[in-house]
């Protein structure tokens, strides 16, 4: 006997170590099995479990969970990315707290450290997925600075420079001055944020000209200021010189059609080294490239005045400094956008470098045409149109970044500065030899580059390389688990990653890496804000799991989660979550307190109803599969607990429970008692893939399993035969008890007062059916079958009318008024229906069961119509 209330805790940390100790996780490749694979979205290995993970994971055990119990060889891969920026960051703010400065230590010191925190620190996330019921091939977790895959990046690197897809070359960057790397695009975080917008006079001795600027502190590193050689205004400076404020360095005046004649004063400051669009136009007038600005975003000895000054702390400076020089014409208020790394929050600075890059443009093809063609599936299909602009617009991958914690460029610089690239010293020195002839160098006078590649230079090998596709490419997990299934993931990493992914498996293994791609939405609260920490706004995971259970967070998170579309998380789904793990957990005490009558007959009412729940969870079955086939995850969740909650606690279990007489149940028949405990255990194997707990603990429960045995290997239910005709009989039921109910709450009639029900149809063998289970439901006394309107409330289903004989409780005028409003309706019901069946577009476009449906909601309104004018007549 289970206990009398549901408590996760009891239960949870048990049935995880049992599936764990048994093994049931594991995956070895079986070729008498389909293979079902995932590899999980390497989380930060510096990450703690957020909402975001909470609502990937659980759908990535659902569609593991239910690949096993179909019987395929389901294996879904963990492990965590080494994250460069964010580790890096965390062990020097740890080193700064002790005292030490990065710049102190060398780098095989610094390293030391990286690992010692990875290893105190980097296996917390993949211990919170533990407490989700995260059913994850625990002994395949994989690190991306562990040695093969380390060694699969390098050879990567080095094949693709082999190739000539990889080049180093001095590029305007985003660079991170808090960081000190450059930062991908797609890692810059655009920001509308307010500033001054500072007009500057420079002089010369054919005239002035003002500038309006937002970066006044880069004024020295200008290199010509630009107007539009249309511009009258400006025609006569054309070729002149000016005098750049404060330093009195001269720069040219130039004409180019890119600057906007009424934006502004019309005149551009041109600053090739400190902006994106003045980088192009210095390159097409060949102006010089002056970087002021250090690594860490101050003033160099470049910039001749506040040198070592933050850029900010400069900028502030320099406008006080412009208003005593006299060349601050004015100062506005003005809102523009700025990038920010999305690593640290810094405000990104242009800046010209000299990085290494990927050229993407036709290793791209493969990966865009397959996504477009849908040969890999996109769910939902509305991120093709960004996957395309994105892949149609690719811009060579600057994949060096300027750290010490991850894969370390695998260039080495010989004594001239000559470039060989090789997966080691030792074979760079062969090369070295070999091509140059130069036989007396040694190792030590190679010196390998300082940078690191970019942390999804590693990532996007992630589905080949945990399955050592490159030490061993024909190895038997790479041939069986390859291409894996199923990829869930967030859609703002699309590009970052997926498209990566796509990207390098058709160039490794001439094949996608996963056939579907499951975008989640983004978890906001109320207000439509995503969820942070810095917010305050964002529960904590493992807070909800401990007041909730993992089962009531799983479903709770699920229940509105369409894919693509985010999802507004309110604590009160995480209640129903638990609300729902408390029904089922008091459906199974009921039954289980049953006393069972072994030896009675089988009642006929309750034998009807066991026929009528299996056809519907048939019908059910079918539907979730639909929607697991379609990835509408919510709606197979829905189905799921609607079948359980509605159909199976709200009415079959009513319709098969034993009556009550003085306080005590009677037996209930061995058949209906033994076919509800198989019904209980379709339904916990129907709902283990959401509710991975509670399901174990009561499919344990409900008969003597064998050793070794669990629900989590038990099969998935599959649809059977659906019987239509009892299942529309049964939508008969429920309507005839619904009235038969709501008319004694109107009524004040008690629920313990049996009623007489008379019946006229043309099909009694139908209600003869169903008499049992209408008798018992609504209390009827009996039921009679008439060919002409008796007294009482009448009420029309189907075209079949029943009466309820209220003897003395009837009020012949409210009820009338009563059938007269419901006349009035139907009427204009079969109105609109015959407007819908009049129109030539509906019935040329729509589907013939549709058309179908329609004719029979006229032919039940016509009935219903002619019922209730008949009961009118009646009343008089």
């Amino acid at each position: 006997m289970i206990s009398k209330t549901y408590n996760p805790k009891e239960i949870e940390d048990k049935w995880y170590q049992y599936w764990t100790e048994n093994k049931f996780f594991s995956s070895k490749p079986n070729p008498d099995k389909e293979p079902y694979c995932i590899v999980i979205p390497p989380p930060n290995v510096t990450g703690v479990l957020h909402m975001g993970h909470m609502l990937n994971n659980t759908i990535q055990d659902v569609l593991t969970r239910k690949a096993r119990m179909e019987g395929k060889e389901a294996c879904w891969v963990p492990g965590t990315d080494h994250a460069s920026i964010a580790t890096e960051a965390k062990v020097v703010a740890m080193l700064k707290e002790q005292g030490i400065n990065k710049s102190d230590l060398s780098r095989e010191e610094f390293l030391k450290y990286c690992w010692e925190w990875t290893e105190k620190y980097g296996g917390i996330i993949l211990q919170q997925l533990r407490k989700l019921g995260a059913s994850c091939d625990w002994d395949r977790t994989r690190f991306t600075m562990e040695p093969s895959l380390y060694d699969a990046v390098i050879e990567v690197f080095v094949d693709l420079y082999n190739k000539g897809e990889i080049y180093r070359g001095y590029r305007m960057v985003n660079w991170d001055p808090q960081a000190k790397t450059t930062v991908s695009d797609e890692e810059v975080i655009m920001k509308d944020i307010q500033q001054k917008l500072v007009y500057i006079r420079y002089d010369g001795d054919a005239g002035s000209i003002t500038i309006a600027t937002v970066r006044p502190e880069t004024i020295m590193a200008d290199a010509a200021i630009c107007v539009n050689p249309e511009d009258e205004r400006y025609q006569h400076l054309i070729g002149k010189k000016v005098r750049i404020p404060l330093i009195n360095r001269e720069i040219s005046i130039i004409a180019d059609e890119y600057v906007t004649v009424d934006f502004g004063t019309g005149a551009l400051k041109v600053t090739p080294a400190h902006d994106q669009n003045d980088y192009a136009l210095g390159q097409k007038h060949n102006l010089e490239v002056i970087d002021i600005l250090t690594d860490d975003g101050k003033l160099n000895e470049k910039a001749r005045i506040l040198v070592g000054e933050d850029r900010f702390v400069a900028r502030k400076k320099i406008i006080k400094m412009l208003e005593e020089s006299g060349n601050l014409e004015k100062v506005e208020d003005y809102k523009s956008t700025v990038g920010t790394s999305e690593r640290t929050g810094a405000v990104i600075e242009p800046k010209v470098s000299l990085q290494w890059f990927l050229k993407m443009k036709d290793l791209s093809e493969p990966a865009l045409k397959n996504v477009m063609d849908d040969t890999i599936q996109f769910i939902p299909p509305k991120f093709k149109n960004t996957y395309k602009y994105w892949m149609e617009n690719v811009r060579d991958w600057c994949i060096s970044r300027q750290l010490w914690w991850g894969h370390r460029i695998p260039a080495y610089y010989m004594p001239d500065g000559t470039c060989i690239v090789a997966a080691s010293k030792q074979e760079a020195l062969k090369i070295a030899r070999n091509k140059y002839q130069l036989f007396a160098l040694s190792e030590q006078d190679l010196t390998q580059d300082e940078d690191v590649l970019d942390t999804w230079f590693s990532s996007w090998l992630w589905p080949m390389s945990v399955f050592d596709a490159f030490k061993n490419p024909d190895n038997e997990d790479i041939n069986y688990y390859y291409p894996t299934n199923d990829l869930v993931t967030a859609p703002e990493i699309l590009f970052f990653w997926v498209a990566r992914m796509i990207i390098a498996g058709y160039e490794y293994r001439g094949i996608y890496p996963f056939k579907n791609v499951y975008l989640t939405g983004i978890v906001r609260d109320k207000q439509g804000r995503k969820m942070s920490k810095s917010l305050g706004n964002s529960p904590d995971p493992l807070d909800l799991i401990e007041k909730y259970g993992a089962d009531g967070v799983r479903t709770g998170m699920l229940f509105s989660s369409p894919a693509g579309n985010d999802l507004l998380y309110d604590e009160k789904l995480i209640e129903q979550g638990r609300n729902f793990n408390n029904k089922i957990w008091n459906a199974f005490r009921l039954i289980e307190g049953w006393e069972v009558a072994e030896t009675a007959d089988q009642n006929p009412a309750s034998a009807k109803a066991v026929e009528w729940f299996n056809s519907r969870l048939n019908k059910v079955v079918a539907e979730a599969l639909d929607h697991y086939s379609k990835f509408r995850m919510s709606d197979a969740l829905m189905s799921t607990y609607n079948v359980i909650w509605d159909d199976f606690c709200g009415q079959y279990l009513e319709m098969i429970k034993p009556a009550y007489i003085d306080g005590k149940s009677l037996p209930i028949d061995s058949q209906t008692y033994n076919a509800t405990l198989e019904i209980f255990d379709a339904l916990m194997r129907l709902a283990h893939p959401w509710m991975p707990f509670i399901t174990e603990e009561i499919w344990q429960n409900i008969k003597p399993r064998a050793d070794k045995d669990s629900v989590c290997i038990a099969p998935f239910p599959t649809a059977g035969a659906v019987d239509e005709e009892i299942l529309a009989d049964f939508d008969i039921l429920t309507e005839i008890i619904t009235t038969v109910r709501n008319t004694r709450n109107a009524k004040q009639i008690s629920p313990k007062e049996a009623l007489p029900l008379a019946v006229k149809t043309g099909n009694q063998a139908r209600y003869e059916a169903l008499a049992g289970l209408i008798q018992k439901l609504g209390n009827i006394s009996e039921i009679r079958y008439v060919s002409d309107k008796t007294d009482g409330i009448s009420f029309v289903i189907k075209g079949d009318e029943f009466t309820i004989d209220l003897g003395s409780n009837m009020d012949v005028e409210a009820e009338k008024a009563n059938l007269q409003k419901e006349l009035e309706y139907t009427r204009g019901f079969k109105k609109s229906t015959e407007a819908k069946l009049a129109n030539e577009r509906f019935v040329q476009n729509a589907k013939p069961e549709i058309i179908e449906k329609e004719r029979q909601k006229l032919a039940d309104a016509d009935a219903k119509i002619k019922a209730l004018e008949e009961a009118l007549v009646k009343l008089g």
